[in-house]
């Protein structure tokens, strides 16, 4: 392969690669030469070609897959995310979204939180809602003694910055496998390595945690309950046993996002022991006062902190008080509290409901907890999400969650807590005849009788 690239140094080397980008004459997935092809192309060392590769992949003009190769890097190609699909005329269950029904209303603690203007220079985390967070970060967490607050604008930004302020591109994080559709957004622009991680029913897996280690990860971020896609919770035991494999790598950057905190049906288990150098917890309040509130309270240690702390400085440094009173009026107020474990039972009931109407239609899954439901199935869930949009229905197929490639999922996720019983049932009966559909599509295409 003859791309006509030159140079003599990694500077050089990369400087005409990336002409070659911007001009167009390589376009997005075109495949570059191997290192050792490069090489001697140009006479070179190999070492020179690999940090010529590793400079463009740390700028996000390439990509490296392993085996897969090098190749020129799709910056358009979309990350999946959370949210309603526009413009669809189906009934979409696959949102991933809160039910509004049974978001809090915040007309009366608008009408009662407002204050004296805050100015520059005065503390940036409002004095109530500090005093109700050290309470409701300290509780289940072993390093809690030496814990400092932060106050970030959502989890997704908290976790953002938590990585910047510990990460240089293409440095090694630990994800749990499927994962979070945000935290492989943040991991990819912040063009960091995702080692992906597997998570069984008690949470990320103890030999893959530790091969990821193994491997040089730098941080881990995971989630104790609720964990999105699958619904797996952190078990007493397994929190033990992840714990035993971190207390070799004290200074690792471990980050627990506990999004569903109040509304869990699950206790919390932490990873972090006492002792641990580098962690951070972060609580938000969106899915149980919205996902308009954009307020996360991260507890870490006191370096993490102070580095999350200068990380907030070059732009607004501090979320506004107003949205800080805000919430503070609302989880001390004991109606909205009690409607917020009113909702937690809600999603828990509507789920458990699901998956037993499931069970009638032949199709076996578990509730586990948080908003979704992660079923499994027999067949490509790519086939059985396009036999439900000929039902009316847009669900999510595993594959948006999956790290580590390979073969297509054979997992489903589905918001159904907002759907009356009707429709409830509908669905369980839809999803069983598109499984039965896409199976049969399937035994057909391997012998040969349809076209695929």
């Amino acid at each position: 392969m003859n791309l006509d690239i030159s140079g003599r140094s990694a500077s050089e080397i990369a400087d005409s690669l990336r002409a070659r980008v911007e001009r167009g004459e390589l376009h997005p997935g075109d495949t570059l030469p191997p290192v050792r092809s490069l090489a001697d192309e140009l006479g070179v060392n190999r070492n020179t070609v690999v940090a010529a590769y590793r400079q463009l992949t740390q700028a996000g003009v390439i990509v490296t897959r392993g085996r897969g190769g090098t190749r020129v890097a799709d910056l358009s190609s979309p990350v999946a995310q959370e949210g309603f699909a526009a413009g669809s005329v189906l009934r979409d269950v696959g949102t991933g979204n809160p039910d509004p029904e049974l978001i809090p209303d915040l007309s009366g603690a608008l009408a009662a939180m407002a204050g004296r203007p805050v100015l520059y220079g005065e503390p940036v985390i409002d004095p109530g809602l500090e005093r109700w967070a050290l309470e409701w970060m300290r509780d289940g967490l072993a390093a809690a003694a030496d814990m400092h607050l932060t106050v970030t604008s959502g989890a997704a930004d908290a976790v953002e910055r938590l990585l910047a302020q510990a990460l240089t591109r293409d440095d090694a994080v630990a994800l749990e496998d499927p994962c979070f559709l945000t935290s492989i957004h943040t991991v990819r622009i912040g063009g960091y390595r995702p080692v992906a991680v597997p998570v069984d029913d008690e949470g990320m897996t103890v030999e893959g945690l530790r091969a990821a280690l193994e491997q040089g990860v730098r941080a881990v971020v995971h989630t104790p309950r609720a964990q999105n896609p699958t619904g797996a919770s952190l078990s007493a035991r397994r929190a033990g046993e992840l714990r035993d494999v971190l207390r070799e790598h004290p200074y690792v950057l471990v980050i627990e996002d506990d999004h569903f905190s109040l509304l869990s049906r699950q206790p919390f288990h932490s990873l972090v022991a006492a002792g641990h150098r580098r962690w951070a917890l972060v609580r938000s309040v969106s899915k149980f006062l919205g996902p308009d509130m954009c307020l996360a309270v991260t507890a870490s240690d006191p370096e993490t902190a102070e580095r999350l702390a200068m990380r907030l400085t070059p732009g607004t440094t501090w979320v506004s008080h107003l949205l800080q009173r805000l919430t503070h009026a609302l989880v001390t107020d004991a109606a909205t509290m009690a409607a917020i474990e009113r909702a937690g039972a809600h999603y828990a009931a509507r789920n458990a409901a699901f998956v037993e109407r499931l069970a009638n239609e032949g199709v076996p899954a578990d509730a586990g907890d948080g908003l979704n439901l992660w079923i499994p199935l027999p067949v490509p869930a790519r086939a059985v999400s396009e036999q439900l949009m000929r039902r009316g229905w847009l669900a999510r197929a595993g594959d948006d969650f999956v790290l580590g490639g390979g073969e297509p999922s054979r997992r489903l996720r589905l918001t159904v807590h907002d759907l009356d019983d009707a429709d409830a049932e509908r669905l369980a009966v839809d999803v069983a005849a598109a499984v039965r559909a896409a199976g049969w599509t399937a035994r057909h295409a391997r012998s040969g009788m349809i076209e695929r």
